[in-house]
């Protein structure tokens, strides 16, 4: 069992985006930033539910296929469910219809108040208040040996660092420049101590660089 971060974030260490609106919530900065993942095979067959078998087939499809390996529960931030947009809406179930990627419990923290909602295909979200170490005790008890992988956003994937929880770090750093959101690195000097560092170039360009205990 181990705790895994996969991470995109831009040359300059970004890996939110500001450019969002209420027409397109997700911005133009965030196409840009996950383009190679998104055209991967493995992305369209596991997210897009693409399964004419088109999509890249090099290094970024080998990282994608690897994200979705041996996951036995997730942790998220209210962020990345999408609760900063649908704060107030009892409807909302997540930015990913009812087939969402995860098939398995997933373990959203938020200060929020709200009822667990479950889908058809094993994917789960319970809502809880929590800090990194009590979550990641509950999302260990739900993995049932498989690994946990605290899937974002930054500001959630930082809170784990920091606590030093995390024993896999992998980052697809986009050969692109965002100069403002929120960075991955600041106040994590010194983070590769105790790590294994390796970086692999794709044919599109990214770089996959993986912290390893």
């Amino acid at each position: 069992m181990a705790v895994r971060v996969d991470l995109n974030i831009s040359l300059d260490g970004f890996g939110t985006t500001t450019d969002q609106t209420p027409e397109n919530p997700f911005g133009e900065d965030w196409g840009r930033l996950v383009a190679a993942y998104v055209a991967t095979r493995t992305f369209q067959e596991r997210v897009l539910h693409n399964t004419s078998g088109e999509g890249t087939t090099g290094v970024d499809d080998a990282y994608a296929e690897a994200y979705f390996e041996e996951v036995g529960a997730e942790i998220m931030g209210a962020g990345m469910f999408g609760l900063h947009t649908f704060p107030d809406d009892p409807d909302w179930r997540g930015w990913w219809g009812e087939e969402p990627p995860f098939h398995c419990p997933v373990f959203v923290l938020t200060n929020r108040a709200r009822p667990s909602v479950s889908f058809a295909n094993g994917t789960t979200f319970d809502f809880i208040t929590a800090s990194p170490h009590e979550a990641l005790k509950r999302a260990i008890d739900a993995a049932g040996g498989q690994d946990v992988r605290i899937g974002g956003g930054l500001s959630t994937v930082r809170d784990f660092l920091q606590a030093g929880l995390v024993d896999r770090l992998h980052v697809a750093i986009a050969p692109i420049l965002l100069g403002r959101g929120i960075r991955l690195w600041d106040d994590l000097r010194g983070l590769e101590e105790g790590y294994a560092v390796a970086t692999e170039t794709a044919e599109s360009g990214v770089v996959h660089l993986t912290f390893r205990r």
